[in-house]
């Protein structure tokens, strides 16, 4: 005898008086087994799956995504030839309409699964984190959760939605209202230069969109230093500046070819990672007018020499703002060197699309008998792409070629 089932919505306890439909992963027409999922729901509480207690073919939904239903509430009707089960409960009214030979209405009731998170997949979030991830169309597998075992927290999809809000702005930083400093004192307004302030919004960009990790690690330059100042003497009358930089951009390239993650892209929203076969170095030169950035081009395939003559036309024609646009463009990787002007460690900021940047602070001397020659060196990468055991063998690979340079022309 054909039975049709109602499946109702039962009461869920804990105070939830509605929920709502975030899911139906059935259709009319389906056969669904006992125990099989027929809807997924949500509240403020958690999220709740809805087994079915029978098998049968669905014959109706009575519910669509987004709805808002109580206990109660009809979800869908099923057409079983089977006996039902004891979570099964009958109304007086429906017992006495049951005749022989006739299709027959019951009502079900089912007992829901409760979860204290969805796994979607592998994802993990709470019910108002999916509700707001749904409704502004965000898909949570582009977003790494820092709950406990990666549950997706509010605070992450709210940092996510800044940071897409952040980086589809194309207006200058927000920046607190105006204040009066003058009622404390005399100051001076100067007008940011316009390199400044593009600067200013492309690293603040970089600072709250890409998660940066920085590594430090302390390299014996002393025999570089020696072979830099033999070649230095050499190239005097030449009229060549030959600085520790070009070798750094050697060394680099020896650890980036090693290292392939490092002179990468990230690709389709964080979808794909492109790996580049070419080496072009950007460095970062000061100005008066700002921070600039030109691209030597196919380091591995010049040596010292040509990297150094390179390496002076370029920061002079920086200087005086005769850089053409494309000389600041389709950098691989970024070398920021602080060298000339002291320190010792410091945290350099990822210059997009890249995924890396190393930064280079003052030679100190060491206090002992070999009065070795130690380079400060930080590295900052984008943690989607680059782990911590990746970026401390870059560092070490790194190091390790500057300790012995012998083959950096």
């Amino acid at each position: 005898m054909k039975k049709i089932e109602n499946i109702l919505l039962p009461d869920l306890g804990e105070g939830i008086e509605t929920v709502t439909i975030s899911e139906i992963p059935i259709s009319t027409g389906q056969k669904i087994n006992k125990d099989d999922t027929i809807v997924i729901l949500e509240s403020d509480k958690a999220s709740m799956e809805i087994p079915s207690n029978i098998e049968g073919v669905v014959k109706s939904i009575n519910i669509k995504n987004g709805q808002e239903i109580k206990t109660g509430d009809l979800l869908i009707t099923i057409e079983s030839t089977k006996a039902t089960g004891k979570n099964i409960k009958q109304t007086p009214t429906q017992q006495k309409q049951t005749q022989p030979n006739k299709t027959e209405q019951k009502e079900t009731i089912v007992k829901t699964r409760t979860k204290p998170r969805l796994n979607n997949g592998g994802i993990y979030a709470s019910p108002g984190v999916r509700r707001l991830a749904r409704e502004l169309e965000i898909n949570l597998d582009m977003i790494l959760g820092s709950g406990d075992k990666g549950r997706i927290t509010k605070a992450d999809l709210h940092g996510y939605i800044k940071a897409k809000m952040y980086a589809h702005n194309t207006k200058p930083l927000h920046f607190e209202e105006d204040i009066d400093f003058n009622q404390w004192g005399k100051i001076d307004v100067k007008k940011l230069t316009k390199v400044k302030t593009i600067t200013g919004q492309r690293l603040s960009k970089a600072w709250k969109t890409i998660p940066h990790v920085t590594q430090f690690i302390e390299s014996d330059v002393t025999d570089l230093e020696v072979l830099r100042k033999k070649e230095k003497t050499k190239q005097t009358n030449n009229g060549v500046k030959v600085t520790m930089m070009p070798y750094l951009m050697k060394a680099t390239v020896s650890a980036l070819i090693e290292h392939p993650v490092f002179n990468s892209s990230i690709q389709n929203n964080g979808t794909n990672i492109v790996y580049k076969k070419y080496y072009h170095i950007g460095v970062a030169v000061d100005t008066k007018y700002g921070l600039v950035v030109p691209v030597i081009r196919d380091v591995d395939k010049k040596n010292i020499i040509e990297l150094s003559k390179e390496l002076m036309d370029v920061s002079e024609r920086a200087r005086n703002k005769k850089l053409n646009p494309n000389e600041l463009k389709g950098g691989t990787f970024t070398i920021s060197n602080l060298g000339g002007i002291g320190g010792s460690f410091f945290t350099p900021i990822i210059n997009p699309p890249e995924v890396a940047i190393l930064g280079v602070s003052r030679i100190k001397t060491e206090n002992n008998a070999e009065k070795q020659l130690i380079l400060p060196l930080s590295l900052s990468y984008d943690h989607r792409v680059v782990d911590g055991a990746a970026g401390a063998a870059f560092m070490v690979f790194l190091s390790n070629i500057l300790n012995n340079p012998q083959n950096l022309n």
